[in-house]
């Protein structure tokens, strides 16, 4: 295939939502890396990303970059990592975390649970439920978002709210969305392979303006693919790249 790079979103791409990959997409990834390089691209840090794909997610591929590639790494080394407490400084990471809570708090929702923002190395994830939530808990409130626009209501008052702190708001998984600067959305990670590939292609599930994959998807850098999960990203593979 030449110089060309692969790069798959997690959630929704190679797994099921916060759920572990299949065995069958980890040798089917494996399988490809013998003919592409194969790169993964998610929003979650990098402890939630090896939940997924497995401890050793950092060495199984090319390049692993978690948090958007806010935190790259190239066969298992550190490339680089980006800190969003230094980017804003405490006093606008305070006001913002303290205006969104309150926020939270006024949220009529079913049910609550805990951590309703989580904090990471390069981005703040906010959920109205609370991470803390069973896989239940997440299902119901996947539907009740869907029909009440609970996520889509929050994120416009807090960019009305924060207009001047040159913020993106992205929306992804089931119950939360991610919070970072401009910038910062997955088109930060292709910095690192750009130069060394003449193709890009990405495979994502929300590649909606507003989903997380949206940038990088409409990227004039990359070759974007919409999957509508792990099954049909593996058939669209074995078309593009092992026919």
């Amino acid at each position: 295939m030449g110089k060309t790079i692969v790069l798959f979103d997690v959630d929704g791409t190679l797994s099921e939502p916060r759920k572990k990959s299949k065995q069958d997409m980890r040798e089917f990834l494996q399988e490809l890396r013998k003919r592409v390089t194969v790169g993964i691209v998610g929003g979650s840090d990098l402890k939630k990303i090896k939940e997924q794909l497995g401890d050793d997610a950092e060495t199984a591929y090319d390049y692993l970059f978690s948090e958007n590639g806010l935190v790259a790494h190239k066969a298992g080394q550190l490339l680089a990592t980006q800190s969003l407490k230094k980017h804003l400084g405490e006093d606008k990471l305070k006001a913002f975390i303290n205006f969104t809570l309150k926020e939270i708090a006024e949220v009529e929702i079913p049910v609550k649970r805990g951590t309703f923002i989580e904090f990471r190395n390069g981005m703040l994830n906010v959920s109205p439920v609370g991470r803390n939530c069973s896989q239940e808990e997440r299902d119901a409130f996947e539907k009740y978002d869907a029909e009440h626009g609970i996520r889509k209501d929050l994120v416009e008052k807090l960019k009305t709210k924060f207009a001047d702190f040159g913020l993106t708001f992205s929306v992804g998984g089931q119950i939360s969305f991610d919070v970072f600067p401009n910038g910062w959305d997955k088109t930060f990670c292709l910095q690192f392979v750009e130069k060394d590939f003449d193709e890009i292609h990405f495979f994502g599930d929300k590649t909606y303006k507003g989903g997380n994959d949206y940038e990088i998807f409409e990227s004039p850098k990359t070759i974007g693919h919409t999957t509508t999960g792990p099954e049909d990203t593996m058939k669209q593979c074995r078309e593009l790249f092992l026919s």
